[in-house]
């Protein structure tokens, strides 16, 4: 009976000793797991905005080195134009506002064609390398435009259609 009487006290002061211990330990854990300290994330320096990054000289990066525009808008490429640009960049692309990605509308008056064509075929390596691209990037919350493997030809096509894009003032 000693024995039985003895090793039952071991046992409950064993069990007191080891939940003793937990409410500090569980306070402690709330500390670690819910009471960080607030710090401010560095937020990368505000861009202009895109109506304001005006680089003509700029071509970008990809395949198109030189577009020659006609003074007048050859309107039967423009309609082509204009039901590519609906069938793949409506998505992400509102022709006179703001959207997930910048409005094409005066992109002529801000980007030089070669620039506008080589973002069409060839987004990824211009978010990469072209630094307007890369400021884009970073004021359309980091939403790269999506390659949809257009070709020249239809690229062409919505670079015409951009040029049917006018302010309404």
């Amino acid at each position: 009976m000693k024995y039985l009487t003895r090793s039952l006290w071991v046992l409950v002061a064993a069990a007191l000793i080891s939940c003793g211990g937990k409410d500090e330990k569980k306070e402690k854990e709330n500390i670690q797991l819910g009471n960080y300290e607030k710090k401010e994330v560095a937020k990368p320096e505000a861009s202009e905005p895109e109506g304001d990054l005006v680089d003509m000289s700029n071509k970008g990066v990809g395949p198109v080195e030189n577009v020659d525009l006609p003074d007048e808008i050859d309107m039967a490429m423009a309609k082509e134009g204009e039901e590519i640009y609906n069938s793949k960049c409506t998505a992400c692309h509102k022709p006179t506002k703001k959207f997930i990605g910048p409005a094409p509308i005066g992109v002529l008056e801000r980007r030089s064609p070669e620039w506008v064509m080589n973002m069409i075929l060839n987004p990824e390596e211009m978010i990469i390398k072209d630094p307007v691209a890369k400021q884009l990037l970073a004021e359309f919350n980091g939403a790269p435009m999506a390659n949809q493997n257009l070709k020249r030809e239809e690229a062409r096509k919505i670079l015409e259609y951009f040029r049917t894009l006018k302010e309404t003032n």
